[in-house]
């Protein structure tokens, strides 16, 4: 199986599990509770964990890797790390060889899935400042993963691309990494909000007479006067489909850190994103309990940007190394937060 051929299947059966989601079990709009949120935030983890070990198990067949010559080829491209031992059977080489794609592919997915949690502070906001209805925030979000997919597709091929012929690139997105955590840390206790009248995507819709300013149930395009309008949902899909792009700026640049293969960032983003959909819904109600996250989250950044730039000093940090450190910012961050909350969270509480 080549891998353009198990990556069209792999989009296939996401296109499958998403409208499975939409068009049955979601078919009407609902305000989603949070054990819904829960129950269905566990099949997304619990389906990437299993393709965590499909690739731990089968990881050659998704990248053709089937003697020695594609082996070396393979690791030689996307420098995995794992080079050819002539002292190991073939089944021993191809068992360090998935170990590492399966290793890979689990840490760009906790990367992708921390880094796009501070998107959820977004989202809400723009749900907030558009005064769209609890009911139809699914509707918008699962059409704003479609839209995620399809550029982080693009975007994800035409980095690997250029980073295969210009590797120096890595080294931009490790100083783009880094002045993204400094800048996280700065404005981890700014207020952000948004001015509706005045967002880009607003302007230039009301500029050139294309929305309106009334809601029309969950319809993206409502009739005026003969005239098909785009509704607030709409701007408000365009504005969150355009915050996922300033995000994907600093997620996918991270991924890369750890591995360089375009088809392993592209499994690990879709399913961070797919399930940050449905972790969304649990997030909302507690967001503000996560007091220490942001900052987490910039130290996390940091680390990554450092990393990139290490292996220039003869330094390399392995991939197991890099996913303990993930885990402990990770953890420490959501630690610190619930068990030494500020003042002043108390207070509102």
């Amino acid at each position: 199986m080549t891998e353009n051929l198990f990556m069209l299947i792999f989009i296939v059966v996401i296109a499958l599990l998403l409208f499975l989601d939409l068009g049955v079990l979601h078919k009407k709009d609902h305000v989603v509770t949070f054990k819904e949120s829960a129950g269905w935030t566990a099949v997304w983890v619990t389906l990437s964990l299993l393709f965590f070990l499909f690739l731990r198990w089968q990881g050659d067949v998704v990248v053709n890797v089937h003697d020695k010559e594609h082996f070396v080829a393979q690791n030689e491209l996307y420098d995995h790390h794992v080079n050819y031992d002539d002292n190991l059977t073939w089944e021993q080489n191809v068992g360090n060889y998935n170990k590492q794609l399966s290793l890979e592919y689990i840490t760009g997915y906790l990367i992708e899935l921390s880094l796009s949690i501070d998107n959820v502070f977004v989202m809400i906001m723009i749900f907030l400042s558009f005064g769209v209805e609890k009911q139809y925030y699914h509707r918008v979000l699962f059409y704003g993963i479609l839209g995620a997919i399809v550029l982080r597709f693009i975007f994800i091929f035409a980095a690997g691309a250029l980073i295969q012929k210009f590797h120096w690139l890595l080294l931009v997105f490790g100083a783009f990494l880094i002045y993204s955590g400094v800048k996280m840390f700065i404005d981890r206790n700014k207020n952000e909000s948004i001015d509706v009248e005045n967002h880009p995507v607003v302007k230039f819709l009301a500029k050139r007479n294309l929305s309106t300013s009334a809601f029309d149930g969950h319809n993206f395009f409502t009739k005026v006067d003969g005239r098909w309008l785009c509704t607030p949902l709409f701007v408000v899909l365009m504005i969150i489909e355009f915050s996922d792009i300033i995000f994907a700026f600093d997620s996918i640049p991270a991924i890369f850190s750890v591995t360089e293969d375009p088809h392993i960032v592209f499994f690990s983003n879709i399913f961070a994103i797919l399930g940050l959909r449905s972790m969304f819904f649990m997030l909302e109600s507690i967001m503000d309990k996560f007091a220490y996250l942001r900052i987490g989250l910039s130290v996390l950044l940091t680390f990554i940007g450092v990393k990139m730039f290490l292996p220039y000093f003869g330094i390399e940090i392995g991939i197991v190394p890099s996913l303990v450190v993930i885990l402990s910012i990770l953890t420490l961050s959501v630690l610190l937060s619930v068990l030494f909350p500020p003042k002043k969270t108390i207070e509102q509480e």
